[in-house]
């Protein structure tokens, strides 16, 4: 076994290979449509932007799922990207708070997602 994979486990993803992933966050519990309008226009900008997108939206309503699930589902994700964009009002969201918490922690980039959509757009 050559000595420089010792330390590498398999399915480990390494802060370059994060750096151009983006997860998306903010409030969706009490809104109308869960928010998935907001979260899919944000990804689509982002992945016109050449961004790959982890967007909670994506997985739709799980028969059966209550919040921990979808926590425990989105918090894996979370942790393959380097950005975090949120989306307005993300600071009434307990999932989204718990979710910057782990970026900050997780060293990611913290962004508001319009700002990061104008200033690549430009």
């Amino acid at each position: 076994m050559p000595t420089e994979n010792k330390f590498f486990a398999t399915g480990v993803t390494l802060q370059a290979a994060r750096a151009n992933r983006v997860y998306v966050a903010g409030p969706m519990t009490g809104i109308a449509d869960f928010n998935y309008p907001a979260f899919n226009a944000v990804a689509d900008q982002l992945r016109a932007l050449s961004y790959e997108v982890e967007n909670p939206a994506d997985h739709g309503i799980v028969e059966g799922a209550q919040w921990a699930d979808y926590m425990a589902y989105d918090l894996t994700r979370l942790g393959l990207c380097g950005v975090i964009a949120l989306l307005p009002e993300w600071e009434k969201s307990q999932g989204a708070r718990l979710e910057v918490l782990i970026a900050e922690r997780l060293g990611m980039t913290v962004v508001n997602a319009h700002d990061l959509v104008t200033r690549e757009a430009v």
